[in-house]
């Protein structure tokens, strides 16, 4: 038995695995109700012992000290290990284990956006806006897939309009650099909608990101629902110039509770113009395979198969 975790920047998804792909006992928590991992974990295990861990957190994760990018958690690998009597801890990048889960989907696991017959011999990426924007790879290797860790939700946001440029100085006038993340996920679509009013010299109501899903749904905010839709569009350049960087002829794979939210608020057409324009290669762009992860635990499920093949 493992314990397998999904942590992000708002709640850190905790569930027992006797192997890949089964989950026990699924439990969310907050992050913000914790001081560290180590608290999370003890509160989640109420006592219970287990020999192995596999920690997804959502931040990179390259030497010994784990610092969280959207959370003000941080621990060392080794010492969490000691402090927790686990004989093995593994810790990998939260969209490694969105990547690890793609060949054990199933076909009702997934909603086809656009074309399909993806290329198993090519690339494939997973790209999930949340509190962040995360993406990774999956590179045929052999007999097994080999899942690649990237940062690439804060390459920087490219405009394509006017009204878009103008965002773009609005919000680098307050934040200097801006990437994809900062508006590609749930605290991007609050920007977006807060500063697409004052482009306007209007205000937006919204004051936290479920709030604008909520009043874009009941039609409270015109920006709110601007927001939505420029929210799917830059989404859709986002994957698209990421399956032009990889060559992603084994398709993208959108996941993601934030998107399971929007439910029809996120508009695949939107989403679609912009994967495709790119000019000469709107060609190639049409040919790629995309579609939306229907689960929403898919996180948890990939840390399960993460070294599953040891046990």
């Amino acid at each position: 038995m493992r314990l397998v975790a999904d942590i992000g920047g708002t709640n850190a998804r905790f569930a027992l695995s006797p192997r890949g792909g089964i989950l026990e006992d699924v439990r969310v928590l907050r992050v913000r109700d914790f001081p560290d991992p180590a608290a999370a974990i003890r509160t989640y295990l109420e006592g219970r012992r287990v020999r192995r861990a596999v920690l997804a957190v959502a931040t990179p994760v390259e030497g010994e000290d784990i610092a969280f990018t959207n959370s003000p958690w941080r621990f060392s690998r080794r010492t969490l290990e000691a402090e927790l009597g686990f004989e093995r801890l593994s810790v990998i990048n939260d969209m490694v284990a969105h990547a690890t889960v793609l060949p054990h989907l199933a076909p009702e696991d997934r909603r086809l956006i656009q074309a399909d017959g993806a290329a198993p011999d090519r690339p494939a990426a997973v790209i999930a806006p949340g509190t962040g924007l995360g993406i990774a790879m999956l590179v045929p290797c052999g007999a097994r897939p080999l899942p690649l860790p990237s940062e690439g939700g804060h390459s920087s946001f490219a405009p394509a309009d006017a009204r878009e440029r103008d965002l773009l100085a609005l919000v680098e006038a307050d934040r200097g650099h801006v990437s994809y993340e900062r508006f590609v996920s749930g605290p991007g679509l609050l920007r977006l909608a807060r500063g697409l009013a004052r482009l306007d010299g209007a205000s937006c109501p919204a004051r936290m990101p479920p709030e604008v899903t909520a009043m874009a749904r009941r039609g409270g905010c015109p920006y709110c629902r601007e927001a939505l839709g420029l929210f799917s569009a830059l989404l859709g350049a986002f994957a698209g110039d990421i399956a032009l960087t990889l060559g992603a002829r084994g398709g993208i794979h959108l996941s993601g509770g934030l998107l399971l939210g929007l439910g029809e608020l996120f508009d695949h057409d939107a989403f679609t113009r912009r994967f495709r324009a790119k000019g000469r290669l709107s060609w190639y762009l049409e040919r790629i395979p995309v579609s939306q992860i229907t689960r929403g635990d898919t996180g948890l499920l990939g840390a399960s198969w993460y070294g599953a093949e040891e046990l």
